[in-house]
Order: structure tokens, then C-alpha cells, then sequence
């Protein structure tokens, strides 16, 4: 990481929020706000300001005549009336203070025009957004429109921007799941967001790819400019934009530390994952895409606990047909194996990417059509994907798994669509594998409480902790206002973790976690205790996780999991475990401090 660069003669800027995805981030600000999407910013030289300018004062009047041209129209169509809201548009545009802004800010930061003025609207937009008053808060909308034909004026007229291969950080209003994944993680090195909770699932993908995130960013859309330099701490939360060089010589010296510890686990990552007294915990990585199958073996995978293919099946405007997820499907198990690909179905709705465009929207999606049933309503799309899957089969060790289960008959009819598949594929000359496992996530507490009749249909259990704490509490963990009350330790949830295992146990079935819970080695010793067998957490969490399995005694934390069960307080529950992880793996332990929500 380089940390050589200071900023000279700008104060420092230190935003506080909460730190969502662990790690550190040093690079340049990219500002995107909310409304329209920021342009490309790139340096220009000083002899070229007065070019820039000149480019400006052509956009304006472009502007202004396509704004008279429409005012005239609507007035002759609609009256005088209508016409005077684009004669409000005019004068936005010819606001002298905000020409003004934008050459100031153009001589001083030398970036192009465009910016300059989306950078300063953007200004304005925020402000009329936060007012109480409804009337200036509806000039936005105005302001927008405005600024929106003005950008295209600018990049049409002149603005040539180089493609952005800078690395930056990202600051912006929110982003949704598809942005987190999409993102190009060699150059969007990290970011930071106004809105966002820790339990949301931009912020649990971002944990699971390794990009440093920090969220509930107060007005850093509005007080941050692009290309400014910046160290994000997603451990600590905090955006430090300008930082001095004290800050930098400090950051610098954290990172050495870090990348000292960050390489013993490297080495490490190659031995078994067994626990001192000689408990094997199979250890697997959470995937999105395919290309991340290189990283696994490195950093120590025995397979693929959970791939998401929804990212696959959603990311374009048109689900892929079979012969392309079969053929991704096929080079992901030849590359995991000998170790198994777990692929979860599509999980749709909810927080997550949605497979459908609904006319109504589901008034409370995390109780709609999500998971499983989405799949089982739309046998189309479904049968496709199981079909696909069964073609990867003769390639390697494969699980197949369906989310959301609620009941037993869910199970019964996804299986016997998967039969009906396997019939279909068989009869057609397609080869099929013997061995595939099938698999029920534990998300809700009615499979928990179901779990002996389900283990007597599936192959394996695999608890998806974060919903499952979601369900059990009642809490919504992407409700800011009610995430205090999100807690992974609460003992109603380990009670159904308990009983879940103990009807795979009875059944002669393994139970795995692939929730976030499976990476926070502080509640680590709770989920060996319990008798889990195999965790699936993030590819760049698989050392940290298999140390710290390396340093505990499975019978001490047996021991331990029955004392918490007596205790009946998620708060004191998660003290006990920390106690026992800080006795076997202090210095891993201080690694992640601060990364995982008090409780």
C-alpha cells in the first residue's frame, strides 16, 4: 500500500460512521452522489482552464436554448402557466454565484469542467434535499433537471475523459448489493457510504469480497470532492480525507503490523483445519463468481460452502440458458475439486438482487416471495438451473442447496422437480453424476424446528445465520433504527443452531454454517462447541478463520457452549466466548477488534 503521499496546505477532514468490512484503503475520493451519476474526473493542465471554460460558457448556451425552445412549446401547448416552471429552469442555470463556484473550483483543483459543475450542484442538491421545507426540498428536482441537461451539453461539447483505471475510493449516498459485486476491485479499493447498516447485505458482501467499507457517513456526499486524498479505516469507521502527515507516518506504521500478521496466516493457510485436540472442521469459502476459484486453494479452502449464483443468474438483462450455467457450473467444480461446490439456488428478493420486476411492489419483502418460493412459482426458470447444475455433476463432488425453506413440502417439491430433471437430462443422453448431495439452508425457525423431518429428505444442513438471527429476533437487520437488537448470540437463535445439528447428528447428516457468523472469531469457540462441522466464510477470511480454529480445544468449548446455554443473555453469552477466544488466539483477536457489532 502506498502511503507516501500527504496533502499539502488542505485541512484534515475526519468522518466518522461505523466500520461495516475491516481493512484499510489509501487512494484518491471518487464523489457519487445521488440523482444522476458523476462524470469522470481527470486532471488538466493550467494552460487548458481557459478551454474548459470556454467549453462551460458554450454548454450554458446550448442549455439556455434548449430550455427557451421548450419553454415556448409548452406554452403554446399548455398555457403561460406550465411555461413558467421552465422559466424557473432558466434562471437555476444563469445563478451567477454558482458560475462562479464552478471556475473557482476548476482553477483551484485543475479536474475538468464537468466535474467542477457536478461537484458543485451536487452542493446545492444536497442542501435543498436536507431542508424541512417542502417546497425548497422540491427544487431539487428542478435543480436536477437542470444540471442533468448541462452535463450532457458539457461531455457532448468537449469534456473527452480518459476511461477511469485510477484506483479511488468510492463515496456515495447508498449502493445496493449489484453495485458492491459489480465493482471493479482493482481499481474501487474501498467505500464509504451516508446510509447502510452493518447487517445489510451490501455490507455482508462487502465483508465477504474483502473491500474496506464504512457507512452512516454523515454528508460526505456534500463535504467530500473527488480526487481528494483519503485513508478509509473500515475497522475503526472512520473517512480521513486530506490526512496530514502525522496521520500518514501513523496509518503507515498500523499497516506494517498488520501486513506482518496478514502474512504469518498466509503461511499458515495450508495446514489442516482441525482444532488442538483433533477435531476436523471442514473449512469452505463463500463465492460469487467464478473468477475467485484461484484464490481458494491459496488461502487454504477444502471447497465452496455457498455459491451465491444469483450474482451469475441476475447480473444481465437476460438469466443465462442452460448450456452457459452448465458450462460455469462444470469449470467451477473441475477447479474446486477434489473438494466439494455447494451452488445454493437462486436466492432472489429480500435485500438481495431480485429476479423479477414486480408492477406492485411486495409491501415486506423479507416475509414475499424470496428464496425457495420465488424457485417453486417460477418452474421455468427453476428447472433450467437444476438441470444445469445435474450437467456439472460427473465433473466433481457437488451439493445442490435451496434457500428459505420453510416447510417440508418445499423440500419434497424442489426434489421432486431436481428427479424430474435428472429423468429429463438421463433420457436425452446427458450424463449425470451419482454422488451430488442435496442440501436446505436453516433460515427460518420453522426448519430449525423441523430439522428431524428434514434430515430424513436432505444430505446436509447448512445454517444461514444471518437470516436466521433476522427471523428469530424479529428484527430487520437492514433497519438502522432496531440494529442494536441484532444479535447473533442471542440464545433463542443458538437454541436452534443446537437443535439443528442434533437432528443432523440423529440422521446421519452434517451441518455447516455459511452465515456471517461462520467468520466472527469471537463467537467462533460457540459455533465449534455446539458441534458444527464445517463453516463456509469469505475467500479472504479463510486464514484468519483457520488459525484461530488451529488454537481451540473442542472439549473446552463444548463445555463452554452449555454454560452459555444457562446464561440467557446474548450480551453475556458473547463475553464468555470472547473470554475463551482472547485465551487461545489474542493477537488474531486484536486483529479484528472493533470489526463485529457490540452486543
Amino acid at each position: 500500500m502506498n502511503l507516501e503521499y500527504t496533502a499539502v496546505g488542505l485541512r484534515e477532514l475526519v468522518f466518522e460512521g461505523k466500520g461495516v468490512s475491516p481493512g484499510l484503503a489509501f487512494s484518491k475520493t471518487h464523489v457519487n452522489a445521488r440523482g444522476f451519476s458523476a462524470p469522470d474526473v481527470y486532471s488538466i493542465r493550467v494552460d487548458q482552464v481557459d478551454s474548459e471554460i470556454e467549453v462551460f460558457e458554450k454548454a450554458l448556451a446550448e442549455t439556455r436554448e434548449q430550455l427557451e425552445g421548450i419553454r415556448e412549446t409548452v406554452s403554446t401547448i399548455s398555457g403561460d402557466e406550465e411555461s413558467q416552471i421552465f422559466e424557473a429552469h432558466i434562471f437555476l442555470l444563469e445563478d451567477r454565484t454558482l458560475r462562479q463556484r464552478v471556475c473557482s473550483m476548476l482553477k483551484d483543483r485543475l479536474v475538468n469542467i464537468s466535474y467542477c459543475y457536478y461537484a458543485v450542484i451536487q452542493g446545492y442538491m444536497e442542501a435543498l434535499r436536507r431542508v424541512e421545507d417542502s417546497y425548497l426540498a422540491e427544487r431539487a428536482i428542478d435543480l436536477e433537471d437542470v444540471a442533468m441537461r448541462l452535463l450532457d451539453n458539457l461531455i457532448r461539447l468537449g469534456d473527452k475523459a480518459p476511461p477511469i483505471e485510477h484506483a479511488h475510493v468510492l463515496i456515495a449516498y447508498d449502493l445496493t448489493p449489484s453495485d458492491t459485486v459489480s465493482m471493479d476491485r482493482d481499481i474501487m479499493l474501498g467505500f464509504a457510504t451516508e446510509k447502510g447498516s452493518h447487517t445489510s447485505h451490501t455490507a455482508i458482501l462487502a465483508r465477504s469480497l474483502g473491500i474496506p467499507a464504512v457507512v452512516g457517513v454523515e454528508d460526505a456526499v456534500m463535504n467530500v470532492v473527488g480526487l481528494a486524498n483519503c485513508i478509509l479505516d473500515g475497522t475503526r469507521g472512520l473517512l480521513i480525507v486530506n490526512p496530514s502527515r502525522e496521520t500518514v507516518d501513523t496509518y503507515r506504521e498500523y499497516w506494517e503490523k498488520e501486513e506482518i500478521l496478514r502474512i504469518r496466516l498466509k503461511s499458515e493457510s495450508s495446514l489442516p483445519s482441525e482444532t488442538v485436540d483433533g477435531r476436523k472442521i471442514t473449512l469452505s469459502a463463500n463465492v460469487e463468481f467464478a473468477n475467485e476459484v484461484d484464490q481458494l486453494k491459496t488461502n487454504g479452502a477444502d471447497g465452496i460452502g455457498l455459491f451465491r449464483t444469483e450474482f451469475y443468474l441476475l447480473e444481465s438483462d437476460e438469466i443465462p440458458d442452460e448450456d452457459q450455467q452448465a458450462e460455469l457450473y462444470k469449470e467451477v467444480v473441475k477447479g474446486v475439486s477434489p473438494g466439494m461446490t455447494i451452488f445454493r439456488t437462486l436466492d432472489s428478493g429480500g435485500d438481495k438482487m431480485s429476479g423479477e420486476v414486480l408492477e406492485t411492489p411486495e409491501p415486506n419483502p423479507f416475509l414475499g416471495r424470496r428464496g425457495i418460493r420465488f424457485s417453486l412459482a417460477r418452474p421455468e426458470i427453476f428447472k433450467v438451473q437444476l438441470r444445469a447444475l445435474l450437467r456439472a455433476t460427473p465433473y466433481g463432488k457437488v451439493g445442490i442447496m435451496f434457500p428459505m425453506v420453510s416447510l417440508l413440502s418445499e423440500l419434497e417439491r424442489a426434489k421432486a422437480l431436481l428427479e424430474e430433471c435428472k429423468s429429463e437430462l438421463l433420457s436425452e443422453g446427458y450424463e449425470v453424476g451419482d454422488d451430488y448431495q442435496v442440501g436446505v439452508m436453516i433460515e427460518i425457525p420453522s426448519a430449525a424446528l423441523l430439522a428431524n423431518e428434514l434430515a430424513k429428505v436432505a444430505d446436509f444442513f447448512s445454517i444461514g445465520t444471518n437470516d436466521l438471527v433476522q427471523y428469530t429476533t424479529a428484527v430487520d437487520r437492514v433497519n438502522e433504527l432496531v440494529s442494536d437488537l441484532y444479535r447473533p448470540a442471542d440464545p433463542g437463535v443458538l437454541r436452534l443452531m443446537k437443535m439443528t445439528v442434533e437432528a443432523g447428528l440423529n440422521n446421519g447428516i452434517w451441518t455447516g454454517v455459511c452465515g456471517e457468523m461462520a467468520s466472527d472469531i469471537e463467537l467462533l469457540p460457540l459455533l465449534i462447541g455446539m458441534g458444527i462441522e464445517e463453516l463456509s466464510v469469505g475467500v479472504n477470511k479463510l486464514p484468519l478463520v483457520k488459525s484461530a480454529i488451529r488454537k481451540l480445544n473442542y472439549q473446552e468449548c463444548r463445555e463452554m457452549f452449555g454454560e452459555c446455554l444457562a446464561l440467557g443473555k446474548a450480551q453475556s453469552i458473547r463475553k464468555r466466548s470472547h473470554m475463551l477466544a482472547r485465551k487461545a488466539y489474542p493477537v488474531v483477536l486484536n486483529h479484528v477488534l472493533g470489526t463485529e457489532s457490540n452486543e
